[in-house]
């Protein structure tokens, strides 16, 4: 087989550790040119977004392990952009996104960047992975570079992901992007679910406080949600403790789309 071309990027920032981790990882077990290419700070909830009326910048930096990475100070969706289209010079075999801190699940993955670069890579023609790592508390996610989570047992479960999605030509399927959702204490031997969206992630809470000059401000916030159906991604990673893969596509019109027209083309046109 041909050395793989992998443009690895992230929403936590290019000093984040899970993405040095799934970075070595993947030279371990892979014949891969692997190019990272990350946002210079933390981009979490910010989805696909992209920099249109601000000028980005790309930096050389030198990461942990003494290679060299990328630093654009924009989104992730930035990051694939610019990796392909400036960096490479060239459409990568694959997009792979993570590992984020914190699990993405559920139909509110549109408000993720790490899987908001996993579809910009997808939407380029890359085949495109994104893997997440659930944690119990959300504070540790916004220690930039120094979260206490061990990534090793998630890197290595995406490795394995990639190395099947090869194997069998999965992408061939007509998926464009595989959602992998790792449980907390998942490892190697941690079963593999395929799933579909839950229909949330989180419960919706607004936190209104008061500023010194007693003024009214708003956080948004929320508690986990356990109980989604048997067989969706929330159900799989935390009532099961397995691993879910979630397959899915650019294209998100409704399944059904014959029916809808017989039902409502003369009532909407």
């Amino acid at each position: 087989m041909d050395k793989l071309d992998i443009l690895l990027v992230n929403d936590d920032g290019i000093q984040s550790n899970g993405l040095l981790e799934l970075k070595n990882t993947l030279e371990d077990n892979f014949d891969a040119n692997i190019t990272v290419v990350a946002p210079s700070n933390q981009q979490s909830g910010i989805g696909r977004a992209i920099s249109l009326f601000e000028p980005l910048r790309i930096t050389k930096v030198r990461l942990p392990d003494c290679t060299e990475g990328f630093a654009v100070s924009g989104t992730p969706t930035d990051c694939v952009v610019l990796g392909i289209f400036k960096i490479l010079d060239k459409i990568p075999d694959y997009v792979v996104s993570g590992i984020n801190i914190g699990e993405n699940l559920g139909t509110e993955i549109t408000t993720s960047g790490t899987l908001g670069a996993a579809f910009e890579g997808a939407h380029h023609g890359a085949k495109s992975i994104a893997c997440s790592l659930q944690v119990k508390t959300d504070d540790i996610k916004f220690n930039e570079g120094h979260a206490p989570v061990e990534f090793r047992n998630s890197a290595k479960i995406l490795c394995n992901v990639l190395k099947k999605s090869i194997d069998y030509n999965i992408f061939e399927s007509g998926c464009d992007v595989l959602n992998v959702n790792v449980p907390h204490e998942g490892d190697e031997k941690t079963p593999w679910e395929i799933t579909t969206l839950a229909r949330k992630m989180y419960t919706t809470h607004i936190d209104q406080r008061k500023d010194p000059r007693g003024r009214d401000y708003y956080w948004l916030d929320g508690s986990p949600v356990f109980d989604e159906e048997e067989g969706t991604d929330v159900h799989t990673v935390r009532l099961k403790n397995k691993v879910s893969i979630t397959p899915l596509t650019l294209d998100t019109t409704l399944k059904d789309l014959e029916r809808f027209k017989k039902e409502y083309n003369d009532k909407l046109i």
